[in-house]
């Protein structure tokens, strides 16, 4: 009987003891996922994409130059006076121009800069992301693997409680309804095993494609469990922090900007715009042309200023202000709602950590009580002041609050990631902390 008292415990310590020499830490696997995640890898694509997309802006704003070549045929008849040539000309242009003022063009180059900010802020996000599948996943196979010992553990406790149940109907100390509750109670254990051990594979198959690795291994929590505090344990510091730094309040924040930006360029419409022009030719007739017989070429060079003054556009460009003004009104409505929705999802988040903490610390006590009334009552059925069936409650009772206690520890450590992923702060390096209550190698 004393040797099921600390069975959990054994099974507990052994999985700590030879996991490490299999498992993978918490920021291994990370990595892995890093490499290899279509979610992520995609996400960094558009990325890099957004990037030369922005670089495209500066063009507006820089010279252009092209050459062009042409050679053509000509076949010339005049009657009076009588003259009758056919001669070749070739000729060869340079141009260029720089804009000098271009309101529109600088507007839009501007945006382009903003928006490097958006990719790199939904590119964030997407790492925040990364982050908290892995843990999630990491986590749950690790919660599936408790449940799993801990059902087993109970099967060999029932078990025991019907060979003893047997035993002591065949010596007559007890009526066969103890015999038939235990094994009752075994049989829905064996049904809880299957469905235990089913629900380990499909955890475990969704952290190996995650990872993409065969047979991935977490590494358990370090014995004994010392979880981590929320620090801050201010909640507005933490709300703060979200207006200031979450990614989709920056990325709606650079949104108002580029819509005030497409306002300017709007009224650009408006303004006159000023190019500086160069230009250098050359037109070569080998066989003469139509004034002289004899071989000449010509070179041609001019540099000036372009100016070009809108004057009535059908009033396009009133009109297009006033969508633009809508759309800042909305870009401006849009900011405010991120910023409402990301307080609120740092709040929730913060209370649900504070939560879990406080279940671990009740589960910690309830495990040491239900152990206690599971002492008692194995005691009581010895002397025959308690029923088998008192047993096999309390025998339930203490695995399914190591279950839950277990759950409570991965739910305290996922929060964590999570709160800070509500509040925009997440960042890889924060698995290092999580990485360091894990059972080293």
């Amino acid at each position: 009987m004393k040797m099921f008292r600390y069975l959990p415990l054994c099974l507990a310590v052994s999985a700590a003891c030879m996991a490490p020499a299999q498992a993978q830490s918490l920021v291994e696997l990370y990595e892995s996922a890093r490499a290899s995640d279509s979610t992520y890898q995609s996400a960094k694509a558009q990325y890099d994409a957004n990037l030369a997309k922005a670089d495209q802006g500066r063009a507006q704003l820089l010279p252009t130059a092209n050459l062009t070549a042409g050679a053509n045929r000509n076949f010339y008849d005049q009657t009076v006076p009588r003259i009758d040539r056919d001669f070749t000309g070739l000729s060869t242009s340079l141009g260029a121009s720089q804009p000098l003022y271009r309101p529109a063009n600088l507007a839009t180059y501007q945006q382009a800069m903003r928006s490097v900010e958006i990719a790199r802020a939904q590119l964030l996000q997407a790492e925040q992301d990364l982050v908290i599948r892995v843990s999630q996943s990491y986590f749950d196979v690790l919660g599936a693997q408790d449940t799993l010992e801990f059902v087993r553990a109970q099967k060999l406790a029932v078990a025991e409680q019907l060979a003893s149940a047997k035993r002591n109907f065949e010596v007559g100390t007890a009526t066969i309804t103890d015999t038939r509750e235990a094994q009752a109670r075994y049989d829905l254990v064996i049904a809880q095993e299957i469905a235990a051990d089913n629900d380990l594979k499909v955890k475990k198959l969704a952290l190996d494609i995650l990872v993409s690795k065969t047979n991935a291994q977490p590494a358990p929590l370090a014995l004994p469990v010392v979880l981590p505090p929320v620090m801050p344990a201010d909640i507005d510091v933490w709300t703060q922090q979200a207006e200031a730094d979450h990614p989709g309040v920056q990325v709606a924040r650079v949104n108002l900007d580029i819509a005030r930006l497409e306002t300017e360029k709007a009224k650009a419409g408006h303004k006159p715009t000023l190019d500086l022009t160069a230009s250098y030719g050359v037109n070569r007739y080998p066989s003469g042309s139509t004034t002289s017989a004899v071989a000449y070429r010509s070179n041609v060079a001019t540099v000036g200023l372009s100016l070009n003054v809108p004057l009535f556009a059908g009033f396009s460009v009133q009109n297009r202000i006033r969508e633009t003004l809508s759309l800042e009104d909305k870009a401006a409505a849009d900011l405010e709602a991120a910023r409402r929705l990301v307080v609120q999802g740092t709040r929730a988040n913060f209370f649900g950590v504070t939560s879990f903490q406080g279940q671990v610390k009740a589960y910690e006590a309830a495990e040491s009580s239900s152990q206690l009334a599971l002492d008692a009552n194995k005691l009581g059925y010895q002397v025959g002041v308690r029923i088998n069936i008192d047993v096999l409650n309390s025998q339930s009772q203490l695995f399914q609050t190591k279950r839950d206690l277990a759950s409570a520890r991965y739910n305290v450590l996922v929060g964590g990631l999570k709160l800070k992923q509500a509040n925009g702060t997440l960042r890889p390096e924060d698995l290092q902390a999580v990485n360091a209550l894990l059972a080293q190698r």
